[in-house]
């Protein structure tokens, strides 16, 4: 039965790579393939898929989907048994190439990557970053590697899929955005939030499949006048329509605080040019203007990628335009060239030789090498670094001699001047945009004419920091600031002890972690510079370490019993809860950032101090703590039980101010046995707004009540909040 699976792959493999691999080559693929299904063996991957079936999928799309050639399908087959391959590396150069041999050497080196063992998932990106300095194709392979697992990671242990999806969604999914693939990238999110809000991913995908039909005709009624009007201009063209990604769409209703139905771009509309390549550009620009003619566009949502390609050598011309029936549609209009290497990304460069763009990967290798070498240590600053550089657009400005500057979109002046050179930024103190003098905090803009104003006495401010949006602009200011903090900080010590001497109290460690911990301070470092800054009285301190603690007072017995009434010991939750990889000698507690109740979905997080924390799914913290700690995401599940304990829930209501409102709201939680913990709300310029915090045995009495006090009149939005 394998065998047959291993021929049919084969084949699907032979039919992707058709169009990058010539006839004669066919034979180097077969023989790569035997020497992938001996050194696989009857080996199996993390969702239970034979490897070699992998290997064989993980080619398929190299070849179909990126459009890449020989070397990397050979590599693609043989990226899993390199190690356990029964020909030398010798061999392997001389059956199959030099470049095979460095990109599975690059491959094996990143291997670790994938390891939910290992313990920041920044170090971890970090050494992917730096296996690119070799051979780009090391991480199109991972890539696809990556979105193979994704496709079958239901087969997965339960246990492994989260962090797995986390780690692609914070990780890979920005690779494949970064290099231009934006096929992968918005499956690559799609398929991680399946596993990452479940709840919310399942409502978006069945609302979409309910409004297709309606979708369709609205399209068909937007798409025939154009093409009747395309066809009078003697355009040669396709009009595609594609729908948004589920991932884009949830974005869309956080961001917007929006319901689907309040999702106005929910598809855009794809005019591919056939023309030569000398009038592709023109031909674009003609083509806009046929659509502006026919549908009103709004001039704010012009995007022109043609004028000044992305740095991926993305072109394409956006524009949101008014529909039939007020709806907004989004236009793309692009050359089929245009179109293949927004489809297939930096692997186009590979296929079309010698056009523009063919740099841009050496500009983000460049950027990307000014992350790795920042002396930034810490993981969480590391990742936010790599992160707020992956998501950016790009804006383009000019120096005084006329050379071009690529910036994220929102660059300031110091941007620019650090961009220029450490000393130029450290010095800046203002700038000419296009003649007239700005601040160093003005925000530049598409196409900006830039001279930066220096002074010698201009050094870098703690201030600059909330400003700067680039990562060279603010690991240099911080370099500066920490060197200047650690000479503040030596001679603010140097102060201390020699005021410590005069009163004759003792210096050692529990006196310094007294005086921390009195500040409310992180390190003793801090400390020492709030001395030396003034910012700390030195006979305030004597006070502190002079003073004796008053001794704790017993709390009235009133208090004791408000707490006994109001507060549920949180031990009473372990009856209900299941937990896998049961740490022993951890208790259990329910989180308060999300306030999880029995029946949603839930994920348990070892603490360095406060033991296992049960967080929901869609906690607001859940992605972060995936991201940076998977090791420590222990999965976790309710069990059916008839005497289920009582939850914390909150409920936020906003509707428009009505007599009797809350009286209504009291009824509804008396009928359902709901015990109120509080209730507060005001009323504003007619509006009512409230929050409610309940006690509730699972989350159906939960959705409940939600939807009865949301039919209640006048009632706008209920809806879940995270803290109690």
């Amino acid at each position: 039965m394998e065998l047959e699976k291993i021929q049919s792959g084969y084949r699907a493999l032979l039919r992707a790579s058709r169009n990058s691999v010539a006839a004669e080559d066919n034979k180097v693929i077969r023989r790569a393939l035997d020497l992938a299904v001996k050194a696989c063996g009857d080996k199996v991957i993390l969702t239970g898929e034979p490897q070699i079936l992998h290997a064989l999928s993980v080619a398929r799309i190299i070849a179909g989907e990126m459009g890449l050639g020989l070397t990397s399908i050979v590599t693609a087959l043989l990226h899993d048994s390199v190690d356990n391959l029964d020909i030398s590396k010798k061999d392997i150069e001389k059956e199959f190439g030099r470049k095979v041999v460095e990109i599975l050497d690059g491959f094996s080196r990143v291997t670790g990557i994938d390891s939910m063992q290992s313990s920041y998932q920044a170090e971890n990106f970090r050494k992917l970053l730096l296996s690119l300095a070799d051979d780009v194709r090391v991480i199109l392979i991972k890539l696809v590697e990556r979105l193979e697992y994704m496709r079958n990671l239901d087969n997965a242990p339960e246990k492994e899929r989260l962090p797995l999806a986390s780690e692609t969604y914070f990780l890979y999914a920005p690779l494949a955005h970064r290099l231009g693939f934006y096929n992968i990238k918005s499956e690559l999110e799609d398929l991680a939030v399946k596993y990452l809000e479940p709840e919310q991913y399942q409502y978006v995908e069945n609302r979409l499949k309910q409004t297709t039909a309606s979708r369709n005709r609205f399209i068909k009624e937007f798409s025939v006048p154009l093409q009747k009007n395309l066809k009078k201009q003697n355009f040669r063209f396709t009009i595609k329509s594609r729908t948004k990604s589920i991932h884009s769409i949830m974005l869309k209703m956080k961001k917007q605080g929006v319901d689907f139905e309040e999702v106005y771009d929910l598809f855009a509309v794809r005019i591919i040019l056939e023309s030569d390549e000398k009038s592709e550009k023109s031909e674009c620009w003609r083509a806009y203007s046929v659509v502006t003619d026919l549908y009103q566009p709004n001039p704010s949502r012009l995007r022109d990628w043609i004028s000044v390609p992305k740095s991926n050598g993305y072109e394409s011309l956006h524009t949101t335009v008014i529909g039939p029936r007020g709806k907004w549609v989004e236009v793309q209009i692009r050359s089929e060239k245009m179109d293949e290497i927004a489809e297939k990304g930096m692997a186009a460069h590979f296929l079309y030789k010698g056009i523009k763009g063919e740099g841009g990967l050496e500009t983000w290798l460049t950027k990307m090498r000014e992350i790795l070498e920042s002396p930034e240590k810490e993981d969480t600053a590391f990742l936010d670094q790599v992160r707020s550089g992956l998501y950016t657009d790009e804006i383009f400005v000019f120096t005084p001699k006329g050379d071009l500057r690529q910036l994220p979109a929102g660059a300031t002046v110091l941007d620019f001047a650090f961009d220029i050179h450490t000393e130029v930024g450290s010095s800046c103190v203002g700038g000419k945009v296009n003649g007239k003098n700005v601040t160093i905090r003005y925000v530049l803009q598409n196409g900006d004419h830039v001279d930066i104003i220096r002074s010698k006495n201009q050094k870098p401010k703690q201030d600059w920091l909330s400003f700067v949006i680039t990562n060279k602009a603010r690991t240099k200011i911080k370099q500066v600031l920490n060197e200047e903090k650690v000479r503040a900080a030596a001679e603010g010590k140097e102060i201390l002890l020699r005021r410590l001497k005069n009163w004759k109290i003792p210096y050692g460690d529990t006196l310094i972690q007294k005086l921390i911990n009195h500040y409310d301070l992180k390190t003793a470092q801090d400390l020492y510079f709030l001395i030396e800054e003034g910012k700390i009285e030195l006979l305030e301190i004597k006070e502190v370490l002079l003073k004796e603690e008053a001794p704790a007072l017993p709390e009235p017995a009133s208090l004791m019993q408000e707490k006994e009434t109001k507060e549920i010991p949180e031990s009473q939750y372990s009856d209900f809860l299941v937990i896998e990889d049961r740490v022993e000698g951890l208790d259990y507690h329910l989180a308060k950032c999300c306030n999880p109740v029995f029946g949603d979905s839930i994920f348990g997080f070892v603490t360095i101090s406060e033991g296992i924390k049960i967080h929901r799914r869609g906690c607001p913290n859940a992605h972060n703590m995936m991201s940076r700690y998977p090791y420590r995401v222990v999965s976790a599940k309710w069990t059916k039980s008839k005497a289920a304990p009582s939850f914390v829930a909150s409920v936020k209501i906003t509707g428009i101010e009505d007599m009797g409102m809350v009286n209504r709201i009291a009824d509804i939680l008396a009928v359902n046995n709901v015990t109120i913990r509080s209730f507060n709300y005001k009323m504003d310029d007619g509006m009512f707004e409230g929050m409610l915090h309940i006690m509730v045995p699972n989350n159906d009495i939960l959705h409940g009540v939600m939807r009865k006090i949301n039919s209640i009149k006048g009632i706008l939005k209920v809806t879940r909040s995270d803290s109690a």
